[in-house]
């Protein structure tokens, strides 16, 4: 039996610190895992009180602050299952999260500044403010024993034809952290560790502070806009020892900002995106540390890393995390989630089937059931020789033990199994399904293992670290009056790696021009949320399509489309304007309501997915 509250904030030196508070309003104040681990209990009695029970659904909408810290510690100390949303969403964001849940939500926990917001997504289910002085007053709820299998916590990723899936994890994912909080994040006792990302993301899930406490660290909250001088004013005044950002944030700070030394800092790490091996380079001199990248997704968790101390290889996001088993398969990224401890329960919904790319539960294997050759086994970042349940090559190129061949997979279980309730989470275990899971990640390997991102498999757009599906950018598009079709891609940005570029093509009546293509980025600004707009507008007679009538994507990211010319400030293929084509080699991280979408936590995707 787990629960991460009694075991790990309960068990802690309640004089410890646990949180460092940097407000909005300036102020900073200090909390104790003593002074935590009372207030999530009230909390967790409060929210008992209010008819939450074990796996319901509970959503927050809250900004990086002491209160959504609470929430999910309180969630998790009375068995229900928190869904922790972005302030950046939009109202339909928040409705189409909602009405993705088969169970719907039961409560929700949300900061005033949201109110309005709120309101318009109409949610079926009361709302507890945190600004509510009676919001730790209750008797404190004690913790219940639960099984890792339980479930704790949902998560959205972006797909590349549909709205965003609901991920569920179970309470494994909690203590599972442990390995990555150890051989990654590299997190101790008396480390102040400040993981960036907002509050909603996957990454601000494990690392901002599950990670750290498992490691006896404490964790530093910021809720402010992101602005590169003040991270690094905070980082030498808050003495921060190990420091977790998103590749862009790295950039635009190296290239914002002088980057001071840091004498009390000893880790610096990375996941989100690809890492420049500039960026490494800039800040290696400037500081002397080296940056560790990592990568992972949000079905499973950090599941590569350089460890504290490896070697960092340009470009490469380490190896596979001790007892991971990874290996290359027609060059994708494919792993066993047998031997992942932070492996995702399943997809909820009618449609158990993936996001990304992956083989839906019963589909037929062919090759991708089949254990890896000896030549494309990747080994453990470690060197430790691997157990024969969840084996790990421990040098390149060595074959894995017979007991640790992923079988093909019939998808009897997971195919058969009923779609979930809130009494009934989860439909089935993916990490006992005996499928591999494919990352839909391209990824390249050397000699020794290493691993290097190429790019996606299929079309989700990595910008800033944020996962894009094409699917919501298209669909906020073709919801303006003058728009008859649009396709979004990615275009290759400076600072961001790519950006969002839309193709559009207009409605009879309508003539592009630069004011058009910026009311379209405002439209979908205001339809979805803004790190999803598109920084290139282009306008186009046709889009490219297959006979069969499907949009040939791959054109349109080679720059071809039919029945156009370029334009003045349009990328070539295009027609008329391309907006605001000044920003599409990207801009400084802002605030949470910003254009942009961009904050301090702009440092995971749009699924949480750390690469």
């Amino acid at each position: 039996m787990v629960n991460f509250a009694r075991d790990t904030v309960d068990a802690a030196d309640p004089d410890a610190t646990a949180l460092i508070e940097l407000a909005r309003d300036g102020s900073r104040r200090v909390w104790s895992f003593g002074e935590v681990a009372d207030g999530a209990a009230r909390l967790g009695g409060l929210l008992a009180a209010r008819g939450v029970g074990r796996g319901d659904v509970v959503m927050t909408l809250i900004g990086n602050r002491p209160e959504w810290v609470l929430t999910m510690v309180a969630c998790f100390r009375i068995g229900a299952v928190v869904l922790p949303c972005t302030e950046q969403l939009r109202a339909a964001d928040l409705r189409s999260r909602l009405d993705a849940l088969p169970g719907g939500v039961r409560l929700i926990v949300a900061d005033d500044r949201n109110r309005d917001v709120l309101a318009e997504a109409a949610p079926d289910a009361d709302v507890v403010w945190i600004q509510d002085p009676d919001l730790l007053q209750a008797d404190p709820a004690p913790a219940v024993d639960l099984e890792p299998a339980d479930g704790c916590l949902i998560t959205f990723t972006s797909g590349t034809s549909g709205r965003a899936k609901p991920v569920l994890h179970g309470q494994r994912y909690l203590t599972g952290q442990a390995v990555q909080a150890e051989h990654w994040l590299g997190a101790g006792p008396d480390d102040l560790v400040w993981c960036t990302a907002a509050s909603g993301w996957s990454k601000s899930a494990r690392n901002v502070f599950i990670a750290p406490w498992l490691r006896g660290a404490a964790a530093l909250l910021h809720d402010a806009r992101f602005d590169p001088a003040e991270r690094l004013e905070l980082l030498v005044r808050e003495r921060v020892t190990v420091l977790c950002m998103a590749p862009t944030e790295y950039r635009v700070i190296g290239a914002r900002a002088i980057v001071p030394e840091l004498p009390d800092c000893r880790g610096l790490v990375a996941a989100g995106e690809a890492l420049n091996p500039e960026v490494i380079r800039a800040w290696r001199e400037a500081t002397g540390l080296t940056i560790r990248d990592g990568y992972g997704q949000t079905e499973t968790g950090q599941i590569t890393g350089v460890p504290p101390g490896g070697e960092v290889r340009p470009g490469s996001m380490g190896r596979p995390l001790p007892g991971v088993r990874a290996w290359i398969d027609a060059g994708e990224l494919v792993v066993d989630p047998a031997t992942v401890p932070t492996f995702f329960l399943g997809y909820l919904g009618a449609d158990d089937g993936p996001a990304d790319g992956t083989p839906a539960p019963g589909a037929a294997p062919s090759a991708h059931g089949a254990a890896p050759s000896a030549a494309s086994a990747v080994p453990s970042a470690h060197g430790a020789a691997p157990s024969a349940a969840s084996a790990v090559p421990p040098a390149a190129g060595a074959a894995p033990p017979a007991a640790s061949a992923v079988p093909s997979a019939d998808g009897a279980a997971a195919a058969d199994a009923a779609p979930p309730t809130p009494d009934s989470i989860p439909p089935a275990d993916r990490a006992a399904s005996g499928e591999v899971w494919r990352t839909g990640d391209r990824v390249t390997q050397d000699d020794d293992g290493y691993l290097f991102f190429e790019g996606r498999t299929d079309d989700v757009i990595i910008s800033a670290g944020y996962r894009i599906g094409p699917f919501e950018v298209e669909s906020a598009l073709v919801s303006h009056p003058a728009v008859a079709e649009a396709a979004a891609v990615a275009a290759p940005a400076p600072e961001r790696g790519s950006v969002v570029r839309a193709v559009v093509v207009l409605r009879d009546g309508h003539a592009p021009s630069d004011a058009l293509a910026r009311e379209l980025q405002d439209h979908v600004k205001a339809q979805t949320a803004p790190y999803k707009y598109p920084r290139i507008v282009e306008f186009v007679d046709e889009l490219p399509k297959t006979s069969s009538g499907k949009v040939r994507r791959k054109d349109l990211r080679e720059g071809r489309s039919q029945g156009s010319q370029a334009g003045a400030g349009a990328t070539p293929g295009g027609r008329g304007a391309a907006g605001r084509s000044a920003s599409a080699a990207g801009s400084a991280p802002r605030g949470p309501r910003d254009d942009d979408g961009s904050q301090a936590g702009t440092g995971t995707t749009s699924d949480g997915a750390s690469r």
